[in-house]
């Protein structure tokens, strides 16, 4: 069974030659802090896609929590991206921190093509929009380690732990990250902080999404 006092929120570790990752840098400042009666619970997946979803399992087996969300760096994205679909798929750009690039992989072998988030992504967008935070609903989470993560939690809470939801966001560069950068945004790292926090409180307490356009023309 869940534990409906539990919120389980992932970050990742550096990656890419940065040397930090604001996914993480959120993830330690929320570690142990209270939602509306429900704890955070926070961890730092490593960049590898061996190593990765096992923690990943290990972590919802241990905590049983009835929300998730699992945070991801995305460089070059201006606002906090609430991904919609997960897809079976890995196709690696880059290496990950351990060396590995599997091309046109399968994240679960006989698994489902893709996967939906079970997160009201539309009204975490408006919420977070509304205490103007740039936020908005993304169809891609990318072929990484971030969509291996979204795809393994999609998977294994329909599979193991049905009465759990969760999802994932990308978060920008920071500002330091960005100045390395040329002509790239960022997002304070408070106001990151801020905005997955909301976007919690809004998760917890919204089961049914907003029925507006979300969608894209391109």
């Amino acid at each position: 069974m869940s534990n409906p006092s539990t919120i389980l929120l992932t970050g990742f570790e550096p990656f890419g030659g940065e040397s930090i990752n604001p996914s993480q840098e959120i993830v330690r400042a929320l570690d142990g802090t209270m939602i509306h009666g429900h704890r955070i619970v926070g961890a730092i997946l490593p960049v590898a896609f061996t190593a990765t979803v096992p923690m990943l399992e290990e972590l919802l087996d241990a905590n049983r929590p009835v929300l998730v969300l699992a945070l991801g760096q995305a460089g070059g994205r201006s606002e906090i991206s609430l991904e919609r679909v997960a897809v079976n798929l890995i196709d690696a750009r880059i290496a990950d921190n351990d060396g590995l690039q599997p091309i046109d992989a399968a994240v679960v072998e006989g698994a489902p093509g893709a996967y939906f988030t079970s997160l009201p992504v539309k009204a975490i967008a408006q919420r977070l929009r509304e205490l103007g935070i740039p936020a908005a609903p993304s169809l891609s989470a990318g072929s990484f380690v971030c969509n291996q993560v979204f795809f393994a939690l999609a998977h294994l809470l329909a599979t193991r732990h049905p009465l759990a939801r969760g999802g994932f966001a990308h978060v920008p560069w920071l500002p330091q990250q960005a100045a390395m950068h040329a002509g790239q945004p960022s997002m304070a790292l408070q106001t990151m902080i801020d905005g997955v926090r909301a976007a919690l409180e809004c998760a917890i307490g919204t089961h049914n999404d907003l029925s507006v356009s979300g969608g894209t023309t391109h």
